[in-house]
């Protein structure tokens, strides 16, 4: 085999230096080159990054603020998009070289390359060293002035509610962002009948892009009735309802109004749209009941509608037949001189399948009632009964002062919000002295609807409690009896005193809530815990 010896590699010297160097069009050493053409020129060495030390987050162009750890690709993504003129080259490493932590410094080596002359590419590396300035983003920014909110949500039920955060009727929501705004009116829609109206608040517009900031305002206002409530349909929209009786009472609320005559157990449906084209009020709520006891029922297994059974009832008065102590209390109401103290009153009644003999049930006592509604005192006697019986009670077994062994998380109220007074406290019972008891009633009532109706209860998260129950139950015995001042009052009803010897037996039907219902972890409830959270109404 031949050898055939390489070519010999013809070398010039350099026009600058006079190396010996391999032929290239501008007869320069490499060195000598680079000190003749700067591929790096139109690259600042020195540049600056916006940094917010509350959110700890840096400015990226045009004007987004993200969040970046130190010496992490998505801050070095950031640094490169600062440098204008590096485009024009090709970028073939990057890396950070260590500073000091508090030196308000990040220093980036760069490496580029780019043909300088024809078929000549020139490779260069280079520091490039980023002042790290602090500031605050628009979002600490309003925070820190007190500005926190640009969409706000008014929810108000138009009826004697309590006023939380100092807002009669209802509540204010806050949002940051409108389309948080937006979400929650639509949850408020599907939950509940409703009726919403927005307006804006010019803040600053610029002449100059066209561009403008505003602030929005969405009033939602919640039908005014609510469950176990007496309701008065309007005659003439009754007869369109399939002529149902115009006194019912109401059995659900959901994103509509369910109906009920406990008489027929005929119901009807009332929509947002058909209720306020001509909008009523309850005749009576739940503060209203007042305590039955069952003596007689016979069920009509021919007649029921779901968990409704139609039943012929025999009740009096929960005090009627009461004695000796229980009599001398001045507060209780004297039943013997209204004329009802041994009256057996005979109604039809929805809870056939529930009640017996013994039972108490609450119910709204009609004889002799005066509403202020002209829908009521258009209708005939012979349609208006004297009992109109709602829902079973267990009074023993709320006697007993036994804790729930299941908890509801809240929202809390944050402090210095704009609209409050109050600091940072929980929303629900808070406002103390009369507005905080009256509160803590509504709460209870809507405790105790939790617990006997697993329909409601389905739709609300109930987390385990961790307490001590002998505890809790020692420590609500020493607190002694209290006097009622309603028929639903908050566990606060005065106990008869039974014979020597004697104990009530609790409720065998008591609703208790199974533990396989309850969920972990139980802590205090937020706005904003994640992107697109949606808070359970409690």
């Amino acid at each position: 085999m031949e050898f055939v010896p390489a070519p010999p590699v013809h070398r010039v010297l350099c026009a600058d230096c006079g190396t010996p160097i391999v032929p290239n069009s501008a007869n320069l050493c490499v060195a000598c080159l680079r000190n003749t053409v700067d591929i790096t020129e139109g690259i600042p060495k020195q540049a600056s990054v916006s940094f917010c030390r509350n959110c700890e987050r840096f400015l990226a162009p045009p004007q987004a603020w993200v969040l970046a750890k130190p010496e992490s690709s998505e801050l070095l993504a950031l640094c490169l998009k600062k440098l204008k003129g590096l485009p024009k080259v090709r970028l073939t490493e990057a890396h950070f070289i260590w500073t000091e932590p508090h030196s308000k410094r990040l220093r980036v080596s760069l490496t580029i390359q780019k043909e300088v002359l024809t078929n000549t590419i020139l490779e260069q590396t280079f520091e490039i060293e980023y002042l790290v300035q602090h500031g605050q983003c628009p979002d600490c920014a309003k925070l820190a002035a007190k500005n926190t909110w640009k969409a706000l949500v008014q929810v108000r039920q138009k009826k004697d509610t309590i006023s939380v955060k100092e807002v009669k009727d209802g509540l204010d929501f806050f949002y940051s962002s409108r389309s948080h705004a937006i979400k929650m009116v639509e949850f408020l829609a599907g939950v509940v009948p409703v009726r919403s109206k927005s307006s804006e608040q010019l803040l600053s517009s610029d002449t100059h892009t066209g561009t403008a900031n505003f602030k929005y305002t969405y009033s939602v206002e919640i039908m005014p009735v609510c469950k176990d409530d007496l309701v008065c349909i309007p005659p003439k929209q009754a007869r369109q309802l399939g002529n149902i009786n115009p006194l019912t009472v109401c059995s659900r609320v959901g994103n509509s109004l369910q109906l009920l005559d406990p008489a027929t157990l005929q119901t009807c449906e009332i929509t947002s749209t058909i209720y306020w084209r001509n909008p009523f009020d309850a005749l009576a709520t739940v503060t209203d009941l007042v305590e039955f006891t069952v003596l007689d029922v016979e069920p009509d297994s021919g007649r029921s509608r779901g968990k409704y059974v139609l039943a012929d009832a025999q009740v009096a008065l929960a005090g009627a037949f009461r004695s000796g102590a229980a009599q001398d209390d001045d507060d209780a109401m004297d039943y013997e001189s209204a004329g009802y103290t041994n009256q057996i009153f005979h109604t039809r009644t929805h809870l056939g399948g529930i009640l017996q003999p013994g039972d108490t049930v609450l119910g709204y006592f009609l004889t002799h009632a005066n509403y202020n509604s002209d829908d009521f005192a258009t209708l005939s006697s012979d349609r208006v009964p004297d009992i109109m019986l709602v829902k079973k009670t267990y009074p023993n077994r709320r006697k007993k002062n036994k804790s729930r062994n299941w908890k509801l998380r809240s929202i809390g109220k944050e402090a210095g919000e704009e609209g409050e007074t109050g600091s940072g406290r929980g929303v629900v019972g808070r406002l103390g002295g009369r507005d905080q008891k009256k509160v803590e009633q509504d709460y209870e009532l809507f405790l105790r609807d939790l617990e006997e109706d697993p329909e409601m209860r389905s739709a609300v998260n109930l987390y385990k409690a961790d307490v001590d129950m002998k505890a809790a139950a020692a420590a609500e015995a020493k607190k002694g009896p209290r006097k009622p001042q309603f028929a639903m009052d908050v566990d606060e009803t005065i106990p008869t005193r039974p014979e020597d010897g004697e104990e009530e037996e609790e409720e065998a039907d008591f609703p208790e809530i199974q533990l396989d219902e309850l969920l972990e972890g139980f802590d205090e409830l937020t706005l904003g815990d994640g992107e697109g959270d949606t808070s359970e109404a409690t």
